[in-house]
Protein backbone atom coordinates (compact mmCIF):
# COMPACT_ATOMS: atom_id res chain seq x y z
CA UNK A 1 0.00 0.00 0.00
CA UNK A 2 1.28 3.53 -0.74
CA UNK A 3 1.25 5.71 1.80
CA UNK A 4 -0.24 9.54 1.21
CA UNK A 5 1.43 12.16 -0.56
CA UNK A 6 4.04 14.07 1.44
CA UNK A 7 3.02 17.76 1.21
CA UNK A 8 5.64 20.87 1.34
CA UNK A 9 8.86 21.40 2.00
CA UNK A 10 9.01 17.68 1.84
CA UNK A 11 7.68 17.90 -1.97
CA UNK A 12 10.77 18.69 -3.45
CA UNK A 13 12.02 15.69 -2.94
CA UNK A 14 12.66 13.40 -6.07
CA UNK A 15 9.69 10.64 -4.75
CA UNK A 16 6.11 11.45 -3.77
CA UNK A 17 5.14 8.45 -2.07
CA UNK A 18 6.50 6.27 0.43
CA UNK A 19 8.61 3.27 -0.68
CA UNK A 20 7.52 -0.27 0.66
CA UNK A 21 9.72 -0.18 3.49
CA UNK A 22 9.12 -2.31 6.33
CA UNK A 23 6.51 -0.43 9.21
CA UNK A 24 9.67 -0.08 12.13
CA UNK A 25 11.98 1.32 8.87
CA UNK A 26 9.16 3.79 8.11
CA UNK A 27 8.43 4.72 11.34
CA UNK A 28 11.89 5.61 11.55
CA UNK A 29 12.31 7.65 8.62
CA UNK A 30 9.15 9.43 9.63
CA UNK A 31 10.66 10.59 12.94
CA UNK A 32 13.66 11.85 11.49
CA UNK A 33 11.93 13.51 8.74
CA UNK A 34 9.68 15.17 11.30
CA UNK A 35 12.98 16.44 14.11
CA UNK A 36 14.58 17.72 11.26
CA UNK A 37 11.25 19.83 10.29
CA UNK A 38 10.97 21.49 13.71
CA UNK A 39 14.34 21.83 14.19
CA UNK A 40 14.67 23.75 10.98
CA UNK A 41 11.59 26.03 11.81
CA UNK A 42 13.01 26.17 15.37
CA UNK A 43 16.63 27.59 14.02
CA UNK A 44 18.30 25.51 16.98
CA UNK A 45 18.75 22.12 18.44
CA UNK A 46 18.61 21.26 22.17
CA UNK A 47 22.57 21.67 21.87
CA UNK A 48 22.53 25.28 20.89
CA UNK A 49 20.21 26.18 24.27
CA UNK A 50 23.20 27.81 26.07
CA UNK A 51 24.15 30.00 22.60
CA UNK A 52 20.44 31.18 22.92
CA UNK A 53 20.69 32.86 25.98
CA UNK A 54 23.62 35.13 24.68
CA UNK A 55 21.68 36.15 21.53
CA UNK A 56 21.12 39.69 21.91
CA UNK A 57 17.80 41.64 19.82
CA UNK A 58 18.88 43.06 16.94
CA UNK A 59 20.16 46.93 17.56
CA UNK A 60 18.76 50.12 16.43
CA UNK A 61 20.41 52.02 13.63
CA UNK A 62 23.56 53.85 15.15
CA UNK A 63 23.06 58.02 15.08
CA UNK A 64 26.73 57.54 14.12
CA UNK A 65 25.77 54.85 11.03
CA UNK A 66 22.96 57.30 9.92
CA UNK A 67 24.87 59.90 9.34
CA UNK A 68 28.65 58.17 8.22
CA UNK A 69 31.14 60.17 10.00
CA UNK A 70 34.52 58.84 10.73
CA UNK A 71 35.28 62.54 13.11
CA UNK A 72 32.68 62.47 15.96
CA UNK A 73 34.33 62.91 18.97
CA UNK A 74 32.86 60.98 22.09
CA UNK A 75 31.66 63.16 24.38
CA UNK A 76 30.57 62.06 28.82
CA UNK A 77 27.21 60.94 28.65
CA UNK A 78 27.11 59.17 25.08
CA UNK A 79 25.50 56.15 25.06
CA UNK A 80 27.71 53.80 22.78
CA UNK A 81 27.02 50.20 21.19
CA UNK A 82 30.58 48.24 21.72
CA UNK A 83 30.18 44.73 19.93
CA UNK A 84 33.32 42.10 20.32
CA UNK A 85 32.91 39.87 17.63
CA UNK A 86 32.28 36.27 18.63
CA UNK A 87 32.67 37.29 22.57
CA UNK A 88 29.20 38.14 23.87
CA UNK A 89 30.28 38.36 27.72
CA UNK A 90 31.96 41.64 26.31
CA UNK A 91 29.40 42.98 23.76
CA UNK A 92 26.63 45.44 25.11
CA UNK A 93 26.01 49.13 25.69
CA UNK A 94 27.26 51.46 28.29
CA UNK A 95 27.21 54.93 28.62
CA UNK A 96 30.30 57.09 28.95
CA UNK A 97 30.88 58.36 32.25
CA UNK A 98 31.18 62.06 33.61
CA UNK A 99 34.92 62.00 33.69
CA UNK A 100 34.70 59.98 29.96
CA UNK A 101 35.03 56.46 30.54
CA UNK A 102 33.52 53.52 30.05
CA UNK A 103 33.77 49.88 32.22
CA UNK A 104 34.00 46.81 30.34
CA UNK A 105 33.50 43.24 31.46
CA UNK A 106 36.79 41.20 31.59
CA UNK A 107 39.04 44.12 31.86
CA UNK A 108 39.81 45.47 35.27
CA UNK A 109 40.28 49.03 34.66
CA UNK A 110 38.12 51.40 32.80
CA UNK A 111 38.71 52.64 29.21
CA UNK A 112 38.84 56.36 28.38
CA UNK A 113 36.31 56.88 25.27
CA UNK A 114 35.73 60.39 25.78
CA UNK A 115 38.33 62.44 23.35
CA UNK A 116 38.75 59.38 20.55
CA UNK A 117 36.77 59.10 17.62
CA UNK A 118 34.68 55.38 17.57
CA UNK A 119 37.51 54.35 15.13
CA UNK A 120 39.78 54.78 17.62
CA UNK A 121 38.17 53.69 20.76
CA UNK A 122 37.75 50.55 18.72
CA UNK A 123 41.35 50.28 18.25
CA UNK A 124 41.96 50.57 21.91
CA UNK A 125 39.40 48.53 22.88
CA UNK A 126 41.00 45.65 21.22
CA UNK A 127 44.37 46.16 21.79
CA UNK A 128 43.36 45.61 25.84
CA UNK A 129 41.55 42.74 25.62
CA UNK A 130 44.52 41.31 23.27
CA UNK A 131 47.23 42.47 25.86
CA UNK A 132 45.20 40.92 28.59
CA UNK A 133 45.02 37.95 27.33
CA UNK A 134 41.28 37.43 26.75
CA UNK A 135 40.63 37.50 22.70
CA UNK A 136 44.04 36.52 20.45
CA UNK A 137 42.39 38.60 17.79
CA UNK A 138 39.57 40.85 18.90
CA UNK A 139 37.81 42.34 16.16
CA UNK A 140 35.97 45.20 17.94
CA UNK A 141 33.05 47.74 16.23
CA UNK A 142 31.74 51.12 18.16
CA UNK A 143 28.92 53.14 17.53
CA UNK A 144 27.00 55.77 19.41
CA UNK A 145 23.57 55.33 19.88
CA UNK A 146 22.82 58.68 21.61
CA UNK A 147 24.16 61.73 22.02
CA UNK A 148 22.46 64.92 24.54
CA UNK A 149 25.98 67.02 23.82
CA UNK A 150 26.04 66.68 20.15
CA UNK A 151 22.80 68.28 18.63
CA UNK A 152 21.82 71.15 17.19
CA UNK A 153 19.39 73.32 18.70
CA UNK A 154 16.23 75.04 16.45
CA UNK A 155 14.08 77.46 18.04
CA UNK A 156 12.41 80.48 16.84
CA UNK A 157 9.94 80.66 14.21
CA UNK A 158 10.20 77.17 12.22
CA UNK A 159 7.36 75.01 12.08
CA UNK A 160 9.21 72.39 14.02
CA UNK A 161 11.73 73.57 16.97
CA UNK A 162 13.66 71.17 18.68
CA UNK A 163 16.67 70.00 19.40
CA UNK A 164 18.04 67.34 16.39
CA UNK A 165 21.16 65.00 17.02
CA UNK A 166 24.40 65.93 14.38
CA UNK A 167 27.55 64.21 14.83
CA UNK A 168 29.49 65.69 11.92
CA UNK A 169 29.46 69.06 10.28
CA UNK A 170 25.95 70.21 8.35
CA UNK A 171 24.54 73.09 6.38
CA UNK A 172 22.12 75.61 7.69
CA UNK A 173 19.51 75.28 4.39
CA UNK A 174 19.91 71.28 5.80
CA UNK A 175 18.70 72.06 9.43
CA UNK A 176 15.87 74.19 8.49
CA UNK A 177 14.96 71.43 6.68
CA UNK A 178 14.68 69.17 9.24
CA UNK A 179 12.84 71.81 11.21
CA UNK A 180 10.25 71.63 8.25
CA UNK A 181 10.94 74.86 6.82
CA UNK A 182 9.94 78.85 8.07
CA UNK A 183 6.44 79.87 9.76
CA UNK A 184 4.85 82.78 8.14
CA UNK A 185 5.74 84.78 10.81
CA UNK A 186 9.30 83.96 10.36
CA UNK A 187 11.41 87.20 9.49
CA UNK A 188 14.54 87.37 7.10
CA UNK A 189 17.32 86.96 9.53
CA UNK A 190 18.78 83.80 11.64
CA UNK A 191 21.66 83.96 14.61
CA UNK A 192 23.60 81.08 14.99
CA UNK A 193 25.58 80.89 18.30
CA UNK A 194 28.61 78.74 17.81
CA UNK A 195 29.44 75.90 20.19
CA UNK A 196 32.37 74.74 21.52
CA UNK A 197 32.78 72.19 18.47
CA UNK A 198 33.09 74.82 15.82
CA UNK A 199 34.83 77.82 17.53
CA UNK A 200 37.72 74.83 17.78
CA UNK A 201 37.01 73.43 14.53
CA UNK A 202 36.86 77.25 12.44
CA UNK A 203 39.62 78.26 14.59
CA UNK A 204 41.99 75.58 13.24
CA UNK A 205 41.17 76.01 10.00
CA UNK A 206 41.42 79.84 10.07
CA UNK A 207 45.18 79.20 11.51
CA UNK A 208 45.93 76.44 8.40
CA UNK A 209 44.82 79.12 6.06
CA UNK A 210 45.64 82.54 6.73
CA UNK A 211 43.98 83.54 3.61
CA UNK A 212 40.65 82.36 4.70
CA UNK A 213 37.91 84.99 6.49
CA UNK A 214 39.21 86.28 9.43
CA UNK A 215 35.79 86.04 11.19
CA UNK A 216 34.83 82.22 10.77
CA UNK A 217 35.88 81.69 14.22
CA UNK A 218 32.92 84.11 15.33
CA UNK A 219 30.71 82.77 18.20
CA UNK A 220 27.58 84.44 17.12
CA UNK A 221 26.35 85.03 13.32
CA UNK A 222 23.71 86.61 11.35
CA UNK A 223 22.33 85.63 8.05
CA UNK A 224 20.24 87.05 6.00
CA UNK A 225 17.63 84.12 5.09
CA UNK A 226 16.12 86.20 2.78
CA UNK A 227 18.98 86.20 0.48
CA UNK A 228 19.51 82.65 1.35
CA UNK A 229 16.68 81.81 0.31
CA UNK A 230 16.38 83.69 -2.51
CA UNK A 231 19.15 83.31 -4.29
CA UNK A 232 20.59 79.96 -2.86
CA UNK A 233 23.65 81.77 -2.01
CA UNK A 234 26.39 79.45 -1.06
CA UNK A 235 27.79 81.57 1.20
CA UNK A 236 25.04 82.24 2.77
CA UNK A 237 24.22 78.55 3.97
CA UNK A 238 26.34 78.81 6.85
CA UNK A 239 28.48 75.53 7.99
CA UNK A 240 27.21 74.10 11.47
CA UNK A 241 28.53 72.12 13.88
CA UNK A 242 27.35 69.94 17.07
CA UNK A 243 26.89 72.34 19.82
CA UNK A 244 25.46 74.82 17.25
CA UNK A 245 22.36 76.71 18.39
CA UNK A 246 19.73 78.62 15.55
CA UNK A 247 17.38 81.03 16.42
CA UNK A 248 15.34 82.08 13.35
CA UNK A 249 13.87 85.48 14.37
CA UNK A 250 10.00 86.15 14.12
CA UNK A 251 9.66 89.47 11.41
CA UNK A 252 8.65 91.34 14.23
CA UNK A 253 5.71 93.73 15.07
CA UNK A 254 4.48 97.11 14.08
CA UNK A 255 2.46 99.17 16.30
CA UNK A 256 -0.04 102.05 14.60
CA UNK A 257 -1.75 104.65 17.15
CA UNK A 258 -3.72 107.54 17.46
CA UNK A 259 -6.29 108.56 14.48
CA UNK A 260 -7.30 105.68 12.91
CA UNK A 261 -9.86 102.87 12.96
CA UNK A 262 -8.31 99.81 14.86
CA UNK A 263 -5.61 100.64 16.96
CA UNK A 264 -2.86 98.06 17.69
CA UNK A 265 0.03 95.88 17.35
CA UNK A 266 0.33 94.31 14.09
CA UNK A 267 2.75 91.17 13.63
CA UNK A 268 4.77 91.95 10.03
CA UNK A 269 3.90 88.21 8.50
CA UNK A 270 6.58 87.93 6.44
CA UNK A 271 9.62 90.02 6.43
CA UNK A 272 10.52 89.58 3.16
CA UNK A 273 7.37 91.43 1.93
CA UNK A 274 8.39 95.01 3.26
CA UNK A 275 6.02 96.80 5.87
CA UNK A 276 5.60 100.37 5.06
CA UNK A 277 3.71 103.23 6.54
CA UNK A 278 0.59 102.44 3.71
CA UNK A 279 0.27 98.95 4.68
CA UNK A 280 0.42 99.91 8.40
CA UNK A 281 -2.81 102.36 7.78
CA UNK A 282 -4.25 99.53 5.91
CA UNK A 283 -3.51 97.49 9.14
CA UNK A 284 -5.29 99.73 11.30
CA UNK A 285 -8.40 100.01 8.90
CA UNK A 286 -7.74 103.70 7.80
CA UNK A 287 -7.97 107.18 9.59
CA UNK A 288 -10.58 108.48 10.80
CA UNK A 289 -11.89 112.17 9.81
CA UNK A 290 -10.17 113.51 12.64
CA UNK A 291 -6.75 112.85 12.52
CA UNK A 292 -3.95 114.93 11.52
CA UNK A 293 -2.53 113.73 8.61
CA UNK A 294 0.36 115.99 8.66
CA UNK A 295 1.77 115.75 11.90
CA UNK A 296 2.24 111.79 11.41
CA UNK A 297 5.19 110.34 13.39
CA UNK A 298 7.10 107.26 13.37
CA UNK A 299 8.62 106.25 16.70
CA UNK A 300 11.73 104.04 16.50
CA UNK A 301 14.62 103.39 19.33
CA UNK A 302 17.95 103.16 17.84
CA UNK A 303 20.05 100.31 19.15
CA UNK A 304 23.34 102.35 18.03
CA UNK A 305 22.39 104.97 20.48
CA UNK A 306 21.38 102.22 23.07
CA UNK A 307 18.15 102.01 22.62
CA UNK A 308 17.28 105.62 22.36
CA UNK A 309 13.87 106.99 21.08
CA UNK A 310 14.04 108.91 17.51
CA UNK A 311 11.13 110.33 16.10
CA UNK A 312 10.49 110.89 12.37
CA UNK A 313 8.20 112.73 11.11
CA UNK A 314 5.76 111.51 8.43
CA UNK A 315 3.37 114.12 6.48
CA UNK A 316 0.59 111.50 5.32
CA UNK A 317 -0.99 114.06 2.97
CA UNK A 318 1.89 113.80 0.70
CA UNK A 319 2.38 110.20 1.13
CA UNK A 320 -1.04 109.68 -0.16
CA UNK A 321 -1.03 111.89 -2.76
CA UNK A 322 2.54 110.30 -3.99
CA UNK A 323 4.55 113.33 -3.32
CA UNK A 324 6.38 111.70 -0.98
CA UNK A 325 7.89 108.16 -0.33
CA UNK A 326 6.13 105.25 1.33
CA UNK A 327 8.46 105.29 4.27
CA UNK A 328 9.57 101.38 4.98
CA UNK A 329 9.13 99.93 8.95
CA UNK A 330 10.74 98.47 11.10
CA UNK A 331 10.10 95.95 13.90
CA UNK A 332 8.29 97.54 17.00
CA UNK A 333 8.11 101.20 15.21
CA UNK A 334 5.39 103.08 16.33
CA UNK A 335 3.38 104.72 13.70
CA UNK A 336 1.69 107.86 15.69
CA UNK A 337 -0.83 109.79 14.15
CA UNK A 338 -2.49 112.58 16.19
CA UNK A 339 -5.69 113.76 15.99
CA UNK A 340 -6.60 117.00 15.27
CA UNK A 341 -6.96 119.60 18.17
CA UNK A 342 -3.83 118.11 19.75
CA UNK A 343 -1.36 120.77 21.57
CA UNK A 344 1.49 119.14 21.91
CA UNK A 345 2.62 116.23 19.04
CA UNK A 346 5.99 115.12 21.23
CA UNK A 347 3.56 114.92 24.24
CA UNK A 348 1.27 112.26 22.69
CA UNK A 349 4.14 110.52 21.04
CA UNK A 350 5.57 109.85 24.55
CA UNK A 351 2.21 108.86 25.69
CA UNK A 352 2.08 106.23 22.61
CA UNK A 353 5.75 104.87 23.90
CA UNK A 354 4.48 104.75 27.73
CA UNK A 355 1.06 102.87 25.95
CA UNK A 356 3.37 100.45 24.73
CA UNK A 357 5.83 100.01 27.83
CA UNK A 358 2.60 99.13 30.13
CA UNK A 359 0.93 97.08 27.85
CA UNK A 360 -2.17 98.85 27.24
CA UNK A 361 -1.57 98.68 23.77
CA UNK A 362 -3.53 95.46 22.03
CA UNK A 363 -1.88 93.35 20.31
CA UNK A 364 -4.06 91.89 17.19
CA UNK A 365 -3.93 88.99 14.64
Amino acid sequence: MISPRLESPLTALPFRGWLPLPALARTLLMGAVIFGISSAGQGQGPSDATDARSVQPLPTPALTSQLGTQDYIISPDDLLDVHVFDVAEVSRQCRVGPRGSIALPLLSEPITAAGNTPGQLSQLIEKKLQTAGFVSHPQVTVEVKQSRLNSITVTGAVRKPQIYPVFARTTLLDVLSQAEGLTDEAGSTATITRGEVAVRNLASETRENAAGRQDSADQILTVNLKRLLETGDPSLNTVLYPGDRVTVHSSGIIYVVGGVNRSGGFPMKNAREEMTVLKAVALAENLKSTAARKKALIIRRDPNLGGQRTEIPVNLAHVFEGRTPDLPLQSEDILFIPESGTKKVLGRASEAAIQLATGVIIWRR
